[in-house]
This record gives C-alpha cells, structure tokens and sequence, in this order.
C-alpha cells in the first residue's frame, strides 16, 4: 500500500508540476505576443484634392490616443502667410465642384444646437507659412475613429478662412479649398 500511495502522490506531483510549467508557458507567451504586437493604434487618412479654382492638396492624418485623436496634416497650395479652418463635415462626399455634398461641419451631440458652443468637427485653424505649406498637428479630444463620434467615412475640409469656434454668432469659414474622404488604414 505504501508503494501505490507513494506512486499516487509521485503521478500528483508531476501533474502539478506539468500544470505549472503549462500555466508559466501561457504567461511568457502572452507576455510575448503583446510585447511584440503591441497595442494597435486605430489609423485613418485622407488625401486631400482641390475644389475648382484652388490650388490646395496635401494629406491628412488620424491616430487615435487616449487623450483624442491627433490630426496631422501636410499641405500645399495655401496662400502664402494665411490661416485656415480645418473641418470634418458630416458626409464623406467630395464630389461637388465646391464641396458642399460633404454637408455641414460634423457635430454628433446636442452641443450643435447651443448658441456659440464648439461642436467636434472644428478641428482648429492650420496657418500656411511664406511658400504656402501649412504642417502640423492638431489632438482633436471630441472625435475619435468608432462610435458616435467616429470621423471616419466622412470628409476632412480645408476652408479659405479661419474660424473662431466660440464667436457667436458664427460667421462662416468661407469656400472650401480642398476636401477628402477619411478612411480607415
């Protein structure tokens, strides 16, 4: 008896040694996959093109982050020394001669409907420098790359002016100069 309690607890032994090893080997392999794929950031772009009459082309870029979503841009073709809006607006649809199949600047919650307040498409004003390039980044916090507020499938658009978000009452951005669809990467 001796001799098959000592077996029992031997074949014990080694299953919880075996469970061990197992439970360390999916540890280290987890640990390993996420070291080594890391976090995927959500990524969209847009190539932007000119409405009739304007020169304006360029990129324009999105990476979601905890903090919102930063929009790079790169482009050229702005008048020399001159400050833009730069919109998302509510459909992607750069099909007009002027842009306006890509609707009013994209604005999800209720904050559209309050006098004077800011809605999430108004990204910010981009300045073009002396050879009209305009190269930055904006981190927009109100929109993001799923959800509501997702900018997605909609269009990005550079205006001739710049806008002050929280003048009331609003005054216009005046006509696009460029427009792009904003798709996933």
């Amino acid at each position: 008896m001796d001799k098959g309690h000592d077996r029992q607890a031997e074949t014990a032994h080694v299953v919880r040694v075996m469970a061990l090893v197992a439970l360390c080997g999916c540890v280290l392999l987890a640990a390993g996959c996420t070291s080594f794929m890391g976090q995927q950031e959500k990524r969209a772009s847009a190539q932007l093109l000119p409405t009739v009459g304007n020169q304006v082309r360029g990129t324009v870029s999105f990476v979601e982050h905890s903090d919102g979503v930063q929009v790079s841009y790169n482009l050229a073709g702005l008048p020399p020394d001159s400050d833009h809006a730069l919109q998302v607006h509510e459909r992607g649809d750069c099909n007009a001669t002027d842009a306006s199949s890509a609707g009013a600047v994209f604005a999800p919650a209720a904050e559209r409907l309050k006098p004077g307040a800011r809605v999430e498409g108004d990204l910010g004003n981009i300045h073009a420098d002396s050879n009209g390039v305009a190269t930055g980044f904006i981190v927009a916090p109100d929109v993001s790359l799923d959800g509501v507020r997702s900018v997605l499938q909609r269009a990005v658009i550079v205006h001739r002016d710049p806008i002050d978000p929280y003048a009331y009452p609003q005054r216009g951005t005046g006509p696009a100069l460029a427009c792009g669809l904003i798709r996933a990467q």
